[in-house]
């Protein structure tokens, strides 16, 4: 079968700052939460590998864009660094950063290649987090006028701008399950982060429709999709409550502008509702987004909970579900996540029939395998099962499309093998493969392919 997808379809990947980058504290870049932490405790991080020795794209921007242009990208995304865009997290603007980025923006445009640019990947300016992080309204606030600069500087270029990345994973890394930095493990605390990273969300929106720059504005939301284990209204209850804390509590807000009635019932029940201000209502409101991005990687099974909580236990959103092991379930034994091509359609799916159809598209998916290097054959990493992932992704979104869901690209996670935070290089997502140690790049077989699908707006099955 011919896998056909839209005239004017995206076809790129995705990949962030402080992910690529590296040279974390140097041209005039102030540190993060990444570098502090990394100080810290070096030991958290996979062989002590930590955020100044990323991928080297500060260095090597201008090749890296040509291997963009090799493997047919027409669109990319990264994000821009507040650290280093603005060392201070407020005030003085940093020009060695601007002539960067600045560069980086007119070298993807004069490659044909559209630029689809983030405010915010988890890396929180030190500055900043040590004045509260996303708990502090005065950091909300600094957040509106870094993006208000970033548009600015950028925007008569950039016309496809993310305000966040994923904003339930600080949420879940930081303030729930310990594994991002400040490591709290607070409900309440986490659910006032998810709260003013939304304000902070809106009032982006807001700066950026007042400039009238003839773009779009939206924000990436990392969807997994939770199934109940049976249909027994338990399993159903719990797998909804699941969906309320970690999809829609981002989702309706980005769509509808408010929060779902039953998730502020229940967080007020168990009280951990954060605290409101006037005029909080009108924010989110102004927030609802122009185009929707999608990361895929995973879904979520879930039941009800077999034993009863310990009440002296901290509250957490395992009160009301378990997580459930489904029988025969395709798995990425190196990343332990569960592969489920279909669970990009069901996305799209209820995207259409409960959401209005929003624009939207596939922001990140992608596979990440441990020792890829066993792989090589005639120097070239053949990376097929990486194919195949990305072909049965794409087949069940080309389903998705052809029944009407105004999907509008594909973007794969990543460009290039990258640090992933605690993990650094354990697993390899990229289509290029690099070596750490000499800067190498070399196409993946996976790369070739996804340069003819992209050549070809799509491939056979």
């Amino acid at each position: 079968m011919q896998y056909q997808f839209p005239q004017h379809f995206w076809w790129g990947s995705a990949s962030s700052a402080p992910q690529t980058e590296g040279d974390s504290l140097n041209g005039g870049k102030s540190a993060t939460i990444w570098d502090h932490w990394f100080r810290q405790q070096p030991s958290r991080f996979h062989q002590q590998v930590g955020p100044a020795e990323t991928s080297g794209f500060y260095q090597h921007w201008r090749d890296d864009i040509a291997l963009l242009k090799q493997l047919n990208h027409n669109s990319f995304r990264t994000s821009i660094s507040w650290a280093r865009l603005i060392p201070d997290g407020r005030g003085a603007v940093n020009p060695q950063a601007v002539r960067f980025y600045n560069q980086v923006i007119d070298e993807l445009l004069a490659q044909g290649i559209t630029p689809f640019i983030n405010l915010f990947h988890f890396d929180m300016p030190l500055v900043m987090q040590q004045q509260g992080g996303w708990e502090s309204r005065e950091v909300v606030d600094a957040y509106g006028r870094y993006a208000d600069h970033c548009f600015q500087l950028f925007g008569d270029r950039v016309k496809h701008w993310f305000t966040f990345n994923e904003p339930i994973v600080p949420v879940e890394g930081g303030y729930l399950y310990d594994f991002h930095y400040p490591n709290v493990v607070d409900f309440r605390r986490a659910a006032t982060v998810a709260y003013h990273t939304m304000l902070a969300h809106g009032i982006a929106v807001q700066n950026y429709r007042q400039r009238q720059q003839g773009g779009e504005i939206g924000i990436i939301l990392n969807l997994t999709p939770s199934y109940a284990r049976s249909e027994h209204p338990a399993d159903v209850a719990a797998a909804n409550i699941a969906d309320l804390m970690f999809n829609r509590s981002f989702l309706d807000p980005a769509l509808r502008g408010c929060y779902p009635p039953e998730l502020l019932a229940l967080l007020k029940q168990y009280d951990q509702l954060p605290l409101c201000q006037p005029g909080d209502n009108q924010l989110l409101a102004a927030g609802v987004v122009d185009l929707l991005g999608i990361n895929y990687y995973q879904p979520r099974r879930i039941k009800c909970r077999d034993s009863q909580v310990n009440p002296q236990s901290p509250f957490m959103p395992e009160w009301f579900f378990d997580h459930y092991q489904m029988p025969g379930r395709k798995m990425n034994p190196y990343r332990g996540w569960e592969i489920y091509e279909p669970g990009i359609y069901d996305i799209l799916t209820l995207l259409r029939q409960q959401y209005g159809n929003p624009r939207c598209f596939i922001s990140e998916n992608g596979m990440g395998v441990e020792n890829e290097q066993r792989f090589t054959q005639h120097g070239q990493i053949q990376d097929d099962y990486r194919i195949d992932f990305v072909r049965e992704h794409l087949q069940w979104l080309h389903r998705g499309i052809t029944e009407g869901s105004n999907c509008l690209g594909y973007h794969m996670w990543t460009f290039i093998d990258n640090w992933s935070w605690c993990n650094a290089y354990k697993n390899r997502y990229g289509l290029v493969q690099l070596d750490l140690q000499t800067q190498q790049r070399r196409v993946k077989k996976s790369g070739e392919w996804f340069a003819r699908t992209a050549a070809n707006n799509g491939f056979s099955g």
